[in-house]
């Protein structure tokens, strides 16, 4: 006999369900937004440890900034396979694959304290120093969220799939600081809490290779074009190089680069570093959800370029601030507005290409990216070295403004399709 209380779970998480999957989604989806949940955890903790880490390992700042890279360059690598493969391997086997590489990328950054062991483990495998997603699992869930979604529904859902990825990645950063914990309350050593963490990593690699296990098999109607990229080559092309740029000057403050940042100049700990990126994390994913009814109002494009200004002009100002509240709220304000162009991006590049080409175009537009942002990072460490600490924070700003109205001159008059 089923009780209030069951009744009252039940439309409970009837209603979760509800709000993940807006209508005109396809239930199979949800698999795909608990993986960017998983995923965004991982990444959360790990783009505020990964500094600290090496640093207690005796690595200087560049050799920060040439890890980060290189994790940029080999995911960047990886998510050309995808565009090269994608039409011949189904996206549920390369889905499980990514998961499996995602637990030996934990257990190699666990057990390994050389440089050149750590390089090769950063570029094979899946760690991610920065604050979006930039692995090889993300055109494919792109292509298969798209694929799921009717156009009036894909902003919405490319929305929670963000939001979800922001939020998680929030409560991952707060995590960050559980070696700080452990090390005050139990004497475990603080590297050997760090380690642990790459433990947790490897797991979470493992949990997610059994979810996606439960992803539905391909059905056996749907074949891959001839040629993965056909009439919207041209505009999926303009778009990748104006996105590369976006990317570059992102890379230059990744989170991981922004936490050495804040632990160098302001002595920032690893705790007080994990709270304020939680802080950034929520509002990040607060406005994911902002943007679904700013984009229906003003325009994916408008709502992309719009937010991005204002945000950059924060990250400037914070170059040449020497009070550590008054950089951390310009940090916060710009944290609130920066992300609102990930799922409106996304929506826009799926809406301005054919159906049969989304595959190729969520991997050729992130493998720019993936290039580029790796460039960041290594500079930026350079940089740090080199005593211009704020250099790295003012060069993003203005890239990204110029990113912004270039952007905006070239497509303004392109209609997405919903």
């Amino acid at each position: 006999m089923r009780t209030a209380k069951d009744s009252a779970l039940t439309v409970g998480s009837r209603d979760i369900s509800r709000w993940l999957l807006p209508t005109g989604v396809q239930s199979s989806a949800l698999f795909l937004l608990a993986g960017r949940g998983l995923r965004g955890f991982c990444d959360g903790f790990i783009a505020v440890l990964l500094p600290a880490y090496l640093l207690a390992l005796g690595f200087g700042q560049l050799d920060v900034g040439l890890i980060s890279s290189t994790t940029l360059i080999g995911s960047a690598f990886a998510t050309i396979m995808v565009g090269m493969l994608g039409n011949r391997y189904p996206s549920r086997r390369m889905l499980t694959l990514a998961a499996a590489l995602m637990a030996a990328t934990g257990m190699g950054f666990a057990s390994l304290s050389s440089l050149w062991p750590l390089l090769i483990v950063a570029f094979v495998g899946t760690l991610n120093p920065s604050s979006g997603d930039v692995s090889l699992f993300l055109p494919i869930e792109q292509a298969l969220l798209a694929e799921s979604a009717t156009a009036d529904a894909r902003t919405a859902v490319f929305a929670r799939y963000s939001l979800i990825g922001a939020f998680s990645a929030a409560v991952g950063a707060l995590v960050a600081a559980l070696p700080d914990w452990l090390m005050s309350h139990t004497g475990v050593p603080l590297l050997a809490g760090m380690r642990a963490m790459f433990v947790l990593y490897a797991l979470m690699g493992v949990v997610l290779w059994l979810l996606y296990l439960r992803l539905p098999r391909p059905s056996a109607q749907t074949r891959a074009p001839s040629t993965p990229l056909g009439p919207s080559r041209r505009i999926v092309t303009r778009l990748a190089l104006l996105f590369s740029v976006d990317a570059f000057a992102g890379g230059l403050v990744v989170n991981s680069l922004l936490a050495l940042w804040l632990m160098q100049r302001f002595g920032l700990s690893l705790g007080a570093a994990g709270q304020f990126f939680f802080w950034a994390g929520l509002l990040t994913a607060g406005s994911q959800l902002a943007a679904v009814p700013l984009a229906r109002k003003v325009g994916l494009l408008n709502t992309m370029v719009f937010t991005h200004i204002p945000a950059s002009l924060c990250l400037i100002a914070a170059a040449f601030t020497s009070s550590l509240p008054l950089t951390l709220t310009l940090l916060l304000i710009r944290s609130a507005l920066s992300q609102m162009d990930v799922p409106t991006r996304t929506a826009y590049v799926m809406a301005v290409v054919t159906p049969p080409e989304r595959p190729a175009a969520a991997s050729f537009t992130t493998v720019p990216r993936s290039l580029a942002a790796a460039l960041g990072p290594t500079l930026a460490g350079a940089l740090f070295a080199m005593g211009w600490v704020g250099a790295p924070l003012l060069a993003c700003g203005v890239l990204k403004i110029a990113y912004d109205l270039t952007l905006l001159g070239a497509f303004r008059h392109i209609e997405p399709d919903g």
